[in-house]
């Protein structure tokens, strides 16, 4: 068999008829409170998409989740895989549901079931059964482990906006292993009427086109950090049915967590009919789902919340992110992956510097890239060491998100023929379809950062990182599918870069 695009089963080759607004920033938030929602072919809310699932050791031990909605009814659903090594399908572990009853929307179910036993490097096929009727069928690469992987890195996307929808078709056209989202995931308020609306029709569209987005979810894991209009919002008076992050990424429960309205989790509003609701939903994903870890291929990966609520200066959340980096001292690659930019030349949020709090760690545990989004451009860093600057008493010299200090440079590295960095590179790349920001500074190089290598901001764009072994080689590709920037870095640093001091 030739696993690897998407194969639907022949009731369900329906072509979607975008019912979302194309205009290029339009991120106003329709309410929609009550409104019918869409059942396709076979019965789905939402077709069947891949997650990592909950067990951060899955996916090396050939585990991967596959994950869908429905109504709220009881038919017998059941999952089955197949390898292409024989004309015979495999059934997957049994399937486990949890009911969404929050107010605002109408009661429906996530449906979850593991396929175990995938080959390592391999393609696969699986397929959904209601009744025993084979309802949903299609095909995704295996978990990398050995061979080179692809990953497909953006954030800033779900705006609904005909930008969102071209960035989603240049990405499936890469083929990537894995998909990471880096904050804000759907706007304005990450409510599941905005998924509904601006997330799924898009990245799970029968069609592949630069109008309708892709079938990307069924085929490719996809993981994604929270952003601020993702899980800021904390009032569930307002908006029940909000924090749909927590409903419906199956990620890693291999992070930190803490007491509500303590330094890592913010305090949860709403009423007790309210907070119970949503709390039911979201299971043992709430609020542990926030942070996590897990490896792929050769890499470590590192996901952190990074909204205002969590403090980076806690002892307990420092000392977390340092034994799981330190832990993953074996790993080739070493990625860490959150919403606010530590190093940011945009006019737009250039005060959101507090995850500079965490620079320390990432440099003594050998991290290599940081990947963000929030600003809604692309931007790249030199390679870069950074120290805070601290009071008489030792703390950050800090006013309000502003974190000053000192940063040293290396400006030998070019991402061509010098491709050992000497310091973390810090990659923004929040241009998968929200509307942009400082168009303007694309053309005034003067009011860029010394830090700041590449800026781009009149194109959105999204950012592919191939790993082969100890090359990692990173394109930024324009919703045209046009190359705007590629750089390669490489193991085993040299020393005799020169640096530059600079404040």
């Amino acid at each position: 068999m030739n696993f690897r695009r998407p194969l639907m089963a022949a009731s369900c080759w329906l072509l979607l008829v975008p019912a979302l607004c194309g205009l290029s920033g339009c991120n106003q938030d329709v309410d929609g409170r009550n409104e019918p929602p869409r059942v396709h072919p076979g019965g789905f809310l939402v077709r069947p998409y891949l997650q990592l699932g909950d067990d951060p050791a899955g996916i090396r031990s050939g585990r991967m989740r596959v994950v869908w909605h429905t109504e709220d009814v009881d038919p017998d659903w059941t999952v089955e895989s197949n390898d292409g090594s024989a004309d015979s399908w495999r059934p997957a572990d049994a399937t486990r549901w949890r009911r969404i009853a929050v107010d605002g929307v109408p009661p429906h179910r996530v449906y979850r079931a593991d396929i175990t036993g995938l080959r390592p490097d391999e393609a696969f096929a699986y397929r959904v059964r209601r009744g025993g009727e084979a309802v949903f069928t299609a095909e995704a690469a295996g978990p990398k482990r050995a061979r080179p992987h692809r990953l497909a890195i953006l954030g800033d996307c779900g705006a609904g906006t005909a930008e969102q929808r071209a960035v989603a078709f240049q990405v499936y056209r890469e083929r990537p292993d894995l998909l990471l989202i880096v904050g804000d995931i759907v706007y304005n308020r990450g409510r599941i009427t905005e998924y509904r609306r601006k997330f799924w029709p898009v990245y799970d569209a029968d069609a592949a086109s630069t109008a309708t987005g892709a079938p990307l979810l069924r085929s490719t894991i996809t993981v994604a950090a929270p952003g601020n209009h993702d899980t800021a919002g904390r009032d569930l008076n307002e908006f029940p049915d909000g924090l749909a992050y927590y409903l419906y990424w199956d990620q890693p429960l291999n992070g930190p967590t803490g007491p509500d309205g303590g330094p890592i989790v913010a305090h949860l509003a709403g009423t007790e009919a309210h907070r119970k609701a949503f709390l039911d939903a979201a299971g043992p994903a709430y609020p542990r789902a926030a942070n996590f870890s897990f490896d792929y291929g050769n890499a470590h990966w590192t996901i952190l919340d990074s909204n205002a609520y969590v403090d980076w200066s806690d002892p307990e959340f420092r000392a977390w992110v340092e034994r799981d980096l330190a832990a993953a001292k074996d790993a080739a690659w070493r990625f860490v992956a959150f919403h606010h930019p530590p190093f940011n030349s945009s006019h737009a949020h250039f005060g959101d510097q507090r995850t500079r709090l965490l620079v320390d760690v990432f440099e003594a545990n050998g991290v290599d890239v940081v990947w963000t989004g929030h600003v809604h451009n692309y931007q790249r860093t030199h390679p870069l060491k950074f120290a805070v600057d601290r009071t008489p008493d030792g703390k950050p010299a800090r006013v309000a998100d502003k974190i000053p200090g000192r940063w040293t440079l290396d400006t030998e590295f070019d991402g061509r023929t010098r491709t050992r960095p000497r310091g973390i590179i810090y990659v923004t790349t929040g241009g998968g379809g929200a509307s942009l920001y400082n168009l303007e500074q694309d053309a005034d190089p003067g009011s860029l950062q010394p830090y700041t290598e590449k800026f781009i901001s009149r194109v959105n764009s999204f950012t592919i990182a191939e790993v082969d072994g100890a090359t990692l080689t990173v394109r930024q590709v324009a919703a045209d599918g046009r190359e705007l920037d590629r750089f390669v870095v490489t193991k085993d640093r040299r020393t005799t870069h020169r640096e530059v001091s600079t404040r």
